[in-house]
């Protein structure tokens, strides 16, 4: 029988470049070892046939020694429980056919180092080619805790070496051992424990349906074979080696974690030397107790995210200003260089007026997300989960729903997917269906230049920003949306499954400076080159829809004011405004626009938003594009140097009233709050609940509450 089968005990030949897995606990500095090893050389897709996320790297280990990191989900053992620990569960057994790691990193917490030694040895028990990275040395200090690095090599067998990613320190000693390692013959250690000896019979009888594997291999293969890709001939062959040998995984796997703490007690006791706990009270014990509390934990977040929108308003306005001035006279000066002729029609109200709807709102993206990344790194995202689980269960949810929820603020796509690690299959469900209400990063620009438009840019006691104090007001809306949804379908949703919210808080850090400008750098480049790529499609698209529309209406249009102008000369102004407006009404986007305007009348919408609500169901910050190429098409020269917002602010109805007065502005805002306007969300929650049933009523209610919601809205204000 021929199975594909890897000797782990191999010897790495000298390569330009070799795959290496990134392994750790969850909150054990792998991240920060990521990003420091790769900076900007990543990238984020899924694992094959999972909507995991996988991060991978290019890393420069020496001037002829290069790497590519993947950094796998973080697990605690080596028998997984959520669809994120499996993942990196295949890829160490060698069951992706996509990634074959030549090596293994192994982050390792030295303040935590009992528990994670668990994972550390069952790793180095696979016979794999191990360097273990010893990370959080400065806060096992501030315990009184002291290891004995030389010894702690000794007992594991594999080289250890000191770093601290957030500093840059050991990170050029961890890549001469990573080279050294990778170009020298691997001898693989003695066994952490006798694997052979908790199951003999079973061992051998894997063994000789799968030669060259290490007996703790052979464990779990015997253990999780039905999850591998095997063979229906071998699952069947090692399902009869099971029955005919009495292996019980169960009695095994209890009696492999005894003897694995046994060992790593001993271990304990050889090389590290820990203060007592009650000695000495950490930093982070007495600020939990404060944020962590159930009357003030809730003020303090509050006043967090109060500061989190104050400063996107307050910070951002000067270089958006500036953008827009920029934009502005570049297009009055090409509309007096630049013929009057089609091709420059379609580069200055087409090009150029999407490019500015892209650029302008590039500042406000940076800094909410610069801010948002510090405070995933100071570890008070994680206290917002365990702050709000008892909240969570009262509508369905759990803590662990928190983190998804909060990642929506950036775009619901991978947020809906991070729910994979909710356990429970009712809370993961609820989890995916009220997550698109929190406001993600695309309606960002719908707000700001909404709240520009219709809210007054007063300050109250000299520094609350009234636009400020909307913007956060919207984010409030879609989280108390969700959490009464989720509510309300927790009754209708029949699964019944026991949850448990278990979580580790990390210890508070002071922030990565570098990190949160790094992932400013690259949330600016996927909005410019992902998002931006569709707003310039749909632009140049509703050009040429507004631009041209049935023949013969059109040249009727031309005639009826040619003739005007002819008998009216002094008129000549207005008619051509006149004429303008006509032609963008008659045209093809025109004719759309004002076929779907009797439903969103009652909104207080006219055919303009009625075609902006169309496009931006691609993604909602096409609305900004939409609205940049309406009112850029048929412009003078003379008019191309004003910006959007003022062209919008200037829009009126047919019988003189704005079109954005406060009770549009706020109908809209709430539409683009509670709507279902990205079509890429729907998808995925199709491929995450693998039915169309749940992305169908998604989009039905999202949609229904929008609309009833913006209609009560425009009621009451207008």
């Amino acid at each position: 029988m021929q199975v594909n089968t890897v000797n782990f005990a191999h010897i790495i030949t000298v390569a330009k470049k070799i795959n290496i897995a990134l392994v750790g606990n969850p909150n054990s500095g792998k991240s920060s070892l990521f990003n420091t090893l790769t900076g900007l050389n990543q990238k984020v897709g899924n694992f094959p046939g999972v909507t995991v996320d996988k991060k991978t790297g290019n890393a420069a280990i020496s001037e002829t020694f290069s790497a590519n990191i993947i950094d796998l989900p973080g697990t605690y053992s080596l028998y997984p429980k959520r669809a994120d620990e499996w993942v990196a569960y295949r890829v160490l057994l060698q069951q992706d056919e996509d990634i074959k790691p030549d090596m293994v990193l192994l982050v390792a917490d030295a303040s935590n180092l009992k528990r994670n030694l668990l994972f550390c040895s069952q790793i180095i028990d696979l016979k794999i080619p191990v360097v273990v990275a010893l990370t959080m040395m400065d806060l096992a200090n501030q315990k009184g805790t002291q290891i004995d690095i030389r010894g702690l090599e000794r007992e594991l067998g594999v080289q250890v070496v000191v770093i601290n990613p957030r500093k840059n320190k050991g990170i050029p000693q961890l890549k001469k051992v990573i080279e050294d390692t990778a170009n020298a013959n691997f001898i693989a250690p003695r066994e952490f424990i006798d694997s052979y000896a908790l199951a003999e019979n079973s061992v051998d009888a894997l063994k000789t349906l799968i030669p060259d594997i290490s007996s703790y291999t052979a464990l779990h293969y015997l253990i999780n074979h039905e999850n591998f890709e095997l063979g229906a001939v071998l699952q069947k062959d090692i399902e009869a080696a099971e029955v005919a040998t009495k292996f019980n995984p169960t009695k095994t796997q209890a009696e492999e974690i005894m003897q694995r703490y046994g060992r790593i007690k001993h271990i304990m006791q050889q090389t590290v030397i820990e203060v007592d706990p009650l000695q000495k009270a950490l930093f982070t014990e007495k600020l939990d107790n404060i944020l962590l509390d159930r009357k003030w934990g809730y003020i303090i977040l509050i006043g967090v995210l109060f500061l989190l929108f104050q400063s996107v308003f307050w910070v951002a306005q000067y270089p958006m200003d500036f953008i827009e001035w920029a934009f502005g006279h570049f297009s009055g000066f090409l509309s007096g260089i630049l013929p009057q002729v089609w091709w420059s029609d379609l580069l200055i109200n087409g090009v150029v007026a999407g490019l500015s709807g892209i650029m302008v709102f590039i500042p406000q993206i940076m800094i909410l997300f610069g801010l948002i990344t510090l405070l995933e790194d100071t570890g008070y995202m994680a206290r917002i989960s365990f702050l709000t689980d008892k909240l969570m269960r009262k509508v369905g949810l759990n803590g662990k729903s928190v983190m998804p929820m909060i990642s929506g603020l950036a775009c619901a796509v991978p947020a809906i997917m991070t729910a994979r690690n909710i356990e429970n299959r009712k809370e993961r469900l609820l989890t995916i269906m009220v997550t698109p209400l929190m406001s993600c990063s695309a309606r960002l620009p719908v707000y700001t230049i909404l709240i520009a438009l219709v809210i007054p840019s007063k300050l109250y006691f000299g520094f609350l920003s009234l636009q400020g104090l909307v913007m956060m007001g919207l984010y409030l809306l879609g989280t108390v949306m969700a959490l009464i949804v989720s509510y309300v379908m927790k009754w209708f949703i029949n699964i019944k499954e026991k949850s448990f919210f278990i979580l580790e808080l990390p210890v508070y850090r002071a922030p990565r400076w570098k990190n949160a400008l790094t992932t400013m750098i690259e949330k600016a480049k996927i909005f410019v080159f992902d998002a931006g790529k569709v707003i310039m499609v749909i632009s140049l698209l509703l050009w040429a829809l507004s631009t041209y529309g049935p023949p013969k209406k059109m040249a009727a249009v031309r005639d009826k004011y040619a003739i005007l102008i002819q008998q009216n000369p002094q008129q000549t102004k207005e008619y051509n405004k006149e004429r303008k407006t006509a032609l963008l009404q008659t045209s093809f986007a025109g004719t759309l626009g004002k076929a779907i305007e009797p439903a969103i009348t009652p909104l207080g919408y006219d055919w303009k938003i009625g075609i902006a609500l169309i496009t931006s169901f691609a993604a909602r910050e096409v609305f900004v594009g939409t609205m940049a190429t309406l009112y850029s098409v048929g412009e003078d020269a003379d008019e191309n140097n004003t910006t959007l917002r003022q062209k919008m602010q200037a829009a009126v109805r047919p019988d003189g009233s704005k079109v954005y007065d406060l009770a549009t502005g706020l109908s809209l805002l709430i539409f683009y709050v509670l709507a279902m306007q990205c079509m890429s969300t729907l998808a995925v929650v199709k491929r995450e609940t693998r039915s169309w049933k749940w992305p169908l009523i998604q989009l039905v209610y999202m949609t229904g509450l929008a609309y009833f919601m913006s209609w009560a809205v425009y009621v009451i204000f207008k």
